[in-house]
């Protein structure tokens, strides 16, 4: 069952295996489904593929399930034919989680979209795995409550959980590590179980509910999802500050959360990253290093977070601070900052983005950030560096020519350096993105050696026959 090593000297262009399913296992996958089972090359190229640089790999056949019942039928017929499994919701990964690496059955779980149990009073919602975040915050809106955890694509909460995903609100609201209060899993042999209840702490036994979390579909297939709720602040507000220098920037931020500011949200984009969301939005924004802030609660207290934030911001040169107050202005600015991957996309026509992330303690993020601009623009990539500076985490994007091996390379190289400085300076390779095939040689590095082997023999233990997304974040 061994697996070629993955990671960063992963190959970009997928070789073409010929592969076939046993006939047992596609005769009892398209009775268990009939319709919703689909060996199309359209349907494989597109559940074979994410928003990575990598082409697509796709799997063998395609299932759609609508149960928990239905995805542990389909895995435990998968796994007594020892085929692979990969489970898929929104496609939106960045380091290539849903990656066919070795063929296999994806199960597509889109069509697992209900919303089972709005319980308000408690501040929590019960839904599967195939609901995304959008869906679930316009199920709940009339109850006062909302959702927090925004990763900017209308990701299914499945996939949020298997990612650990956090978003432009995690400063103020946390992680999905942190609002994940149960999970319902299907097994590698196909087996239910439930880890976690609604209640809001526990010291029942070892945390499995966070040991899926974050796991990327290696461990279990997260079907079921109860989530924290939190109700809607009384009062929003927003403001754009523009800066002479991404340090000023940077600086303002690290000072506005050293002060205990309870910002909602701040948002950093350099002066590419406004470039092309002015081009790809119709905005006329300053082409300068750029802070979108939010400010969340009564009206007094937006009212107090704003003037301090202001006066920070001035401290460090700000070249002006602009409200938008009006909801339909506030929601484009935060649905240009969300597009701000596919706007970047179009600064070099037909290049492919590798996009990475990694997050450092606050107190060096201006560091890092600086040190890792200087290293883009030495080897002239045609880049940009956002990210979500409140809490250390920030993304670069590198546009590469797909057909020039040293372009690629240069990149990755630019990424490996990065990688390196955030973990010297006590960070971490990612923040966000997750480990997949892209960052598995640099979780060895912020690890080490024992600390690998320590989840690998977790791996080996809810899957000894290899066969939940193989490939991905540890090799056999």
């Amino acid at each position: 069952m061994g697996l070629m090593e993955a990671g960063m000297n992963q190959p970009r262009q997928s070789a073409v295996i010929e592969r076939v399913l046993p006939e047992a296992l596609v005769a009892a996958l398209k009775a268990l489904f009939d319709e919703r089972f689909s060996m199309a090359q359209a349907i494989r190229d597109h559940h074979g593929r994410d928003e990575s640089s990598y082409d697509p790999m796709p799997p063998d056949a395609v299932v759609f399930a609508r149960s928990t019942e239905e995805v542990a039928a389909a895995v435990a017929l998968c796994a007594s034919h020892q085929v692979p499994i990969i489970a898929y919701g929104a496609g939106t990964s960045l380091e290539g989680h849903v990656l066919a690496l070795r063929g296999g059955v994806t199960i597509d779980l889109s069509q697992m979209n209900q919303v089972i149990a709005i319980h308000a009073e408690d501040l929590t919602a019960t839904v599967q795995a195939g609901v995304t975040r959008k869906q679930l915050n316009a199920e709940v809106r009339d109850s006062g409550l909302f959702f927090p955890i925004d990763p900017g694509a209308d990701a299914t909460l499945g996939g949020m959980v298997a990612t650990r995903a956090s978003g432009t609100n995690a400063v103020r609201y946390g992680t999905m590590r942190e609002n994940t209060l149960a999970l319902t899993v299907v097994t590698a042999e196909g087996k239910i179980v439930r880890t976690g209840t609604r209640a809001r702490k526990s010291s029942a036994g070892y945390d499995l509910t966070r040991l899926f979390v974050g796991s990327e579909g290696t461990l279990g297939i997260v079907t079921e999802v109860s989530v924290k709720l939190y109700p809607l602040p009384e009062a929003v507000s927003v403001a754009i500050c523009s800066f002479p220098s991404t340090g000023d920037a940077v600086k303002a931020v690290i000072q506005t959360i050293q002060m205990g500011v309870p910002i909602a949200r701040v948002e950093f984009l350099d002066e590419k990253g406004v470039e092309a969301i002015n081009a790809y939005d119709k905005l006329g924004l300053p082409v300068d290093p750029l802070l979108l802030f939010e400010f969340q609660g009564s009206e007094s207290g937006v009212q107090e977070q704003a003037k301090l934030v202001q006066e920070i911001a001035a401290e460090h040169h700000a070249l002006g601070f602009e409200w938008a107050t009006l909801p339909e202005e506030r929601s484009r600015l935060w649905a240009a900052r969300h597009n701000a991957y596919f706007a970047l996309l179009q600064l070099r026509p037909g290049a492919r983005a590798i996009s990475t992330d990694c997050c450092v303690p606050i107190s060096r993020l201006a560091e890092c950030i600086l040190d890792t601009k200087a290293d883009c623009e030495k080897h002239q990539m045609v880049h940009s560096i956002i990210g979500h500076v409140g809490d250390g985490n920030f993304h670069v994007l590198m546009l590469v020519d797909p057909s020039d091996p040293d372009d690629v390379a240069k990149a990755e190289q630019v990424n490996a350096r990065m990688v390196a400085r955030a973990l010297e300076m006590d960070g971490t390779c990612t923040g966000e993105h997750g480990v997949g095939m892209h960052k598995m040689d640099f979780l060895i590095q912020e690890h080490g050696v024992e600390g690998i082997d320590l989840m690998r023999k977790l791996k080996h233990a809810f899957d000894p026959l290899n066969l939940l997304n193989p490939g991905k974040i540890v090799s056999w």
